[in-house]
């Protein structure tokens, strides 16, 4: 398939800048694929659309504040972007600018933290940190939210900083290691996983760290030539263990984000089965894949041209997925990661 065959007009008043004012406030676009049946409501209904045959499946990855900013002795100003830990204090990362920063430069973020390049690559870089103690606590205290480059704000106030630091955050989320949220885990609440849980909903928990890969552009047309970046995941004993009784059980899995699908699809294609492990996934889903573990998707509106619109799109049929979109469109929805959200099955 091409990739203009996953393109769509979207006028930008509808990309979602800020939280809905409750997260389970925001719209839900309940989908049918066998029908083709489409029902407009609330994230709030989602208690009566899953029952005991349902089996949630959620990504418990933690965002940290992996937006930095630095100097350079001349006193230019460096933003440093922390993709990942490659190993002890060596990181992976985006600077801006790129050009103006070569091999040795050390970058001075605060009194806690400096930053020497390494290496320079085609996308990345790699940097050595200087610290002492808990980086991801350092973080906390200098760094600020990874928010898309969609979400534009002029003037961001503590007030607002404050805001994204809540809900740019699921209210499950525990490992610290995504420089992106699972953003269709953001739309719930504790009340609502508890009511859930009340009428025989089963949750398990993956851990998909959220990277580049994710969110990386597809530059070929022919898009089978993409190249997925590798992600790291993993799954528990614990949580495999239920994640399998749920399989026996023949309980609906439904995923939810496309994070999870892709670390429930790519362990079952690594090892055949749901076991404990820890590993990484480059699985790119595209029309014409063949699910096979999940029945179920709760996911947010992507951008155009996007993996993620095109692993919907394999999900439950382009035609569908775009006559959707367009619906949502008509009827404005709130698009991308603090939009609506829609629950195919």
């Amino acid at each position: 398939m091409k990739l203009s065959d996953f393109n769509y007009d979207l006028d930008e008043s509808l990309i979602a800048q800020m939280p809905s004012q409750k997260r389970e406030n925001s719209r839900l676009m309940h989908l049918c694929k066998n029908g083709c049946k489409i029902e407009h409501l609330h994230f709030y209904d989602i208690i009566n659309l899953l029952n005991s045959n349902d089996f949630l499946v959620l990504n418990d990855t933690r965002v940290f504040p992996a937006r930095i900013f630095a100097k350079k002795s001349t006193g230019a100003n460096i933003e440093i972007f922390l993709l990942k830990e490659i190993r002890n204090k060596i990181w992976e990362v985006l600077l801006k600018p790129a050009k103006r920063v070569k091999i040795g430069d050390v970058l001075f973020v605060s009194e806690k933290l400096s930053v020497v390049l390494l290496e320079k690559n085609d996308e990345t870089c790699l940097v050595e940190l200087f610290y002492e103690g808990n980086i991801y606590k350092i973080l906390e205290q200098i760094g600020q939210m990874p928010l898309p480059p969609y979400i534009e704000r002029k003037l961001v106030s503590d007030k607002i900083k404050e805001i994204d630091y809540e809900r740019y955050q699921t209210v499950f989320a525990k490992k610290s290691g995504s420089v992106a949220a699972p953003t269709a885990g953001l739309h719930f609440t504790n009340e609502i996983l508890a009511q859930l849980s009340n009428k025989g909903v089963e949750i398990a928990f993956v851990t998909l760290n959220v990277g580049l890969g994710t969110f990386r552009p597809v530059k070929c047309e022919n898009i089978s030539e993409h190249k997925m970046h590798s992600e790291e995941f993993e799954i528990d004993i614990n949580n495999a263990q239920k994640i399998n009784n749920a399989l026996k059980n023949r309980k609906n899995i439904v995923a939810v984000g496309t994070t999870s699908v892709r670390t429930l699809e790519t362990t079952m294609e690594q090892f055949g089965e749901i076991k404990a492990c820890k590993s990484s996934s480059d699985l790119f889903i595209y029309p014409g894949y063949k699910f096979k573990i999940v029945d179920k998707i709760l996911t947010n509106f992507h951008l155009p041209k996007s993996t993620l619109l095109m692993l919907v799109s394999a999900f439950a049929g382009k035609d569908f997925i775009f006559s959707a979109y367009q619906q949502a469109i008509e009827q404005k929805y709130r698009f991308f990661s603090y939009g609506d959200c829609m629950l195919i099955e």
